[in-house]
C-alpha cells in the first residue's frame, strides 16, 4: 500500500509541474504578442506635414521717368512760382533744375535729407548729411520741408554775388539763365544748361515765366494800381525829384511795381515792404518810399 500512494504522489506531483511550466510559456508568449502589436500600430502612425507654399514678392512696378516728371511739376510748381514773384528767379529755372538735381525727387540725397538742388555746405549751420558727389562723401545741407529746400535755393542765387550777372537777364529768358548758372559756376557738367533748357522746353516749364511776365506788364500798362491809390489821395501829387543825397529814399513813378523797384534797388518784395509797412501791393505816384531798413539810415 505505501508503495501504491508514493507512486500515485510522484504522478501527481509531475502532472502539476508539467501544468505550470505550460503556462508560464503561454503566458510569455502571449506578453510577447501583446508587446508586438503595440509596436505596430506606432509604426503605422506616420503624420503627414504639408510645408506651406513660398510667395513669391513681384517687384514693385518701377514708375516711369514722364510720370515722375509729371509728378514733381504738380507738387512744387506752385512753390516755384511764389520764389519767382519773391526774388525773381525763373520758375522754370527753378523746377528743370530740381527735376535735375533730385532725379525728380526720386534722388537718395532728396530722400534723405529734401535738398532738391544739391546745395552743399558752403557757410552752413543747419543739419547735414554726407553723400557721395564730385568727391567721396561731400557734405551737403539738409532741411526739414522741400519747402526750406526751394526758399534757401532762392538765398542761395540772391545773396551771392558771382550769381547778380543772372538778375540782369529777362524772367522769360531760361536759355540765358541756364547757361549763367553753368558759367557762375553752379554745376561742372558742360552740359547742363542743354539739360535744363531741354526738360523746359520738353514740358513746356517757361508757360509759368510768361505767365508772370504777362501779369507783370499788364498792371504795369493798366496803371491798376495807381488809379486805386488816386482815387484815395486828396493831396496833389508832388514832382517826382530824386534827390542823390537822400539814396535811401526812392519816389514813385509812372508804371513802378513794388517788383520793379525791389529789382532796382536789388532788395526782396517782402523787405520793401516792411520797410515801408505796406500791407498790399498797392503804391501811389509821388509816394516816398524806403528802399534800406530803418536802422541802417545813419549811413548815410
Amino acid at each position: 500500500m505505501n508503495r501504491k500512494k508514493i507512486i500515485l504522489l510522484a504522478c501527481i506531483a509531475i502532472f502539476s509541474i508539467s501544468c505550470g511550466s505550460s503556462k508560464k510559456v503561454a503566458s510569455k508568449t502571449k506578453s510577447t504578442t501583446a508587446k508586438s502589436t503595440r509596436v505596430k500600430k506606432i509604426s503605422r502612425e506616420v503624420v503627414q506635414v504639408q510645408k506651406p507654399k513660398e510667395e513669391t514678392k513681384k517687384p514693385l512696378a518701377t514708375l516711369p521717368y514722364k510720370d515722375k516728371v509729371s509728378n514733381y511739376i504738380f507738387e512744387y510748381a506752385a512753390i516755384a512760382k511764389h520764389e519767382m514773384k519773391e526774388y525773381g528767379i525763373p520758375a522754370s529755372i527753378t523746377l528743370a533744375q530740381g527735376i535735375l538735381e533730385s532725379g525728380a525727387g526720386y534722388g537718395e540725397l532728396t530722400g534723405k535729407a529734401n535738398n532738391h538742388f544739391g546745395i552743399k555746405c558752403h557757410d552752413w549751420t543747419g543739419e547735414r548729411v554726407y553723400h557721395d558727389d564730385d568727391r567721396s562723401q561731400e557734405c551737403f545741407r539738409k532741411y526739414d520741408k522741400a519747402s526750406h529746400s526751394f526758399r534757401d535755393h532762392s538765398l542761395f542765387l540772391k545773396n551771392r554775388k558771382r550769381y547778380a550777372k543772372l538778375f540782369t537777364y529777362r524772367i522769360d529768358d531760361y536759355k540765358s539763365w541756364a547757361y549763367g548758372l553753368r558759367a557762375a559756376g553752379y554745376a561742372t557738367d558742360k552740359k547742363y544748361p542743354a539739360k535744363l533748357i531741354s526738360i523746359i522746353e520738353r514740358y513746356q516749364l517757361y508757360k509759368y515765366d510768361n505767365e508772370f511776365s504777362e501779369e507783370k506788364e499788364g498792371i504795369e500798362e493798366t496803371g491798376i494800381e495807381e488809379v486805386v491809390v488816386e482815387k484815395t489821395i486828396d493831396k496833389p501829387v508832388k514832382p517826382n525829384i530824386q534827390k542823390p543825397k537822400d539814396m535811401r529814399k526812392y519816389v514813385v513813378q509812372k508804371g513802378d511795381t513794388l517788383y520793379s523797384i525791389s529789382r532796382k534797388y536789388n532788395i526782396q518784395v517782402t523787405e520793401l515792404k516792411s520797410y515801408n509797412n505796406l500791407s498790399d501791393n498797392t503804391i501811389a505816384i509821388g509816394q516816398v518810399l524806403r528802399v534800406v531798413p530803418d536802422d541802417d539810415s545813419e549811413e548815410f
